[in-house]
């Protein structure tokens, strides 16, 4: 694994928690945020998987 590929699973937990989170609370932009944080993991994950598999 590469840092782009931890870095990226990382962000895909920490948002689906902070969602999560925001749901517990009421609190629709945190839920947003949470689910935006995970997006923005799965692409940099994606990224890392592309540069692992052209090596």
């Amino acid at each position: 694994m590469n840092k782009d590929q931890v870095k990226g699973s990382v962000k895909q937990a920490a948002g689906k928690v902070q969602q999560k989170t925001g749901e517990a609370i009421g609190s629709e932009k945190q839920q947003v945020k949470g689910a935006a944080k995970q997006v923005e993991g799965k692409v940099q994950k994606g990224i890392g998987d592309l540069k692992d598999n052209h090596k």
